[in-house]
């Protein structure tokens, strides 16, 4: 990728970075060689980006060219609306707090050179700011109100509104962000598109291990994508990219979620897509679908406050209890007795008018199914964890889980009602990545659930089709990539 820096007059940038070109906006509006070229991020640092200025037109441009400017157009509306600009850092407040705390004035200007500020103990305020507004050059001030700092407002400054004695440490910051950006986006020759892959490096229990990760960006370098692993902080740098693969644990009131509407919004491919997000985190949702569309699952009943009384006749004892929104084994349940039946549904009818209650059926290790593209992808078998009847044992009190043993089967050597039920009850959902939990009595199939947000560790589900299961993966992205481009066109 190419790296533009785009200003009124060049004379105004003195700055000499190896592979980092400065061009006047005259040049980059008007010569038809800068209309060239997908591969190129425009960083535009103009006097002014009012409406229909040089500036204005630089980033519109940009973006008509596909080209990622900084900032983009939409940016700027968003900084001249300052209600906007204090709903999108209201989450900031600890970090203002404990930033401005020595301040003793009851006003602050924070300026902000490429995520970064002169005085060290603002930079992670600096940062968090330049993430949210992604512009190059910003001014954030702050005003205190009974002992308690505000964001008044942010905008964009240009060259000319940086003082003298900061200057050199401009051209420090902004050296340090481009040579780290080169360095994060030139690993190979020509990539063709820009993905960003959302993950967690706090979360245990994380969808994808890290030598899972390592295989994600080894394979999508080979089919021409550009990774950056990107973390909850970066949601507005979601324009930057072409796409957007999740690989932290999804849940519909959640970061992920919103990362997942906003790529959505701005015309990313996105796995996981918002809808399927909130259809299969939500239990009751797919235990009427599966109902509706005469799939077989285990026999199942929407419990609410009225009905509670009907779970022992359907469905036995014992029985497993489902919060709508459960996953990892977090929120399901096996009661044995009626006693512990209804002190669980009265706890589970706190947080949810309904919950699902399902038939026991005890089996050896579920059947997972991995679909993508309404194609399968790869089998599994999870098996219980040792002296539970679950996959995922977790002990009250004690930190941490243990899994069972996860064997990959070849598609080709797993059971045909197995692979069939699943790709049925996926297709229901959508065309993304999704694991189809089953349950094999005898002969017969029941489907538990459809999980958006697979499992796809290093060792476990690649374990037949190794590596090739990556680049299956990334290999979908460019597909639909190149679909999307072609139809904007």
């Amino acid at each position: 990728m190419s790296i533009l820096i785009v200003v009124d007059n060049p004379d105004d940038w003195p700055l000499d970075i190896p592979g980092v070109s400065v061009v006047s906006a005259r040049a980059y509006l008007t010569d038809p060689a800068y209309g060239e070229g997908r591969s190129v991020k425009a960083f535009n640092l103009c006097r002014s980006y009012r409406y229909q200025s040089l500036g204005y037109y630089v980033s519109l441009l940009a973006e008509a060219r596909g080209h990622k400017p900084l900032p983009r157009v939409s940016t700027m509306e968003d900084l001249q609306s300052q209600n906007l600009v204090r709903l999108l850092t209201e989450n900031l407040d600890d970090l203002v707090q404990k930033s401005l705390a020595p301040i003793k004035s009851d006003a602050f200007e924070l300026s902000i050179y490429f995520g970064r500020n002169v005085a060290i103990r603002h930079d992670a305020l600096s940062h968090r700011l330049f993430s949210l507004l992604q512009a190059p050059l910003l001014r954030a001030h702050f005003e205190r109100h009974r002992e308690h700092w505000r964001l008044h407002s942010v905008r964009a400054i240009a060259t000319s509104d940086i003082p003298p004695h900061h200057q050199n440490f401009v051209v420090e910051a902004a050296t340090a962000y481009f040579m780290g950006h080169r360095r994060r986006t030139h690993k190979r020759r020509a990539p063709r598109f820009d993905l960003a892959i959302l993950h967690d490096p706090d979360n245990p229990e994380s969808p994808s291990n890290a030598r899972a990760l390592q295989k994600f960006e080894k394979a999508a370098e080979g089919v021409g994508l550009d990774v950056e692993f990107i973390t909850r902080t970066d949601l507005a740098r979601l324009p930057e990219f072409d796409a957007l693969f999740i690989r932290d644990t999804t849940f519909a009131n959640h970061y992920t979620y919103h990362f997942s509407r906003r790529a959505t919004a701005e015309g990313l491919v996105v796995i996981d897509d918002p809808d399927s997000i909130l259809k299969c985190n939500n239990k009751v949702y797919l235990a009427e679908l599966l109902t509706r569309h005469h799939i077989p699952a285990p026999r199942t009943l929407m419990v609410h406050r009225d009905n509670v009384e009907q779970i022992i006749p359907n469905l036995g004892l014992p029985c497993v209890l489902k919060q709508p929104d459960s996953s990892f084994s977090l929120g399901v349940a096996k009661v044995e007795s009626e006693q512990e039946l209804f002190e669980r549904v009265i706890a589970l009818l706190q947080k949810s008018e309904l919950i699902v209650a399902q038939e026991f059926l005890p089996t050896e290790f579920d059947w997972r199914v991995g679909i993508l593209d309404r194609r399968p992808l790869f089998v599994c078998k999870y098996f219980m964890a040792a002296g539970h009847w679950q996959i995922v044992r977790r002990e009250a009190g004690r930190t941490g889980y243990e899994e069972g043993p996860v064997e990959a089967v070849a598609v080709a050597e797993a059971p045909e009602e197995v692979v069939k039920i699943a790709l049925k009850a996926a297709n229901l959902i959508g065309d993304g990545l999704y694991g189809v939990d089953i349950k094999q009595v005898g002969n017969r199939c029941y489907i538990i659930e459809v999980n958006d947000n697979p499992n796809v560790d290093a060792g476990n589900e690649d374990g037949v089709l190794k590596d090739a299961l990556y680049r299956e993966i990334m290999g979908s992205f460019v597909r639909r990539i190149e679909a999307r481009k072609r139809v904007s066109a």
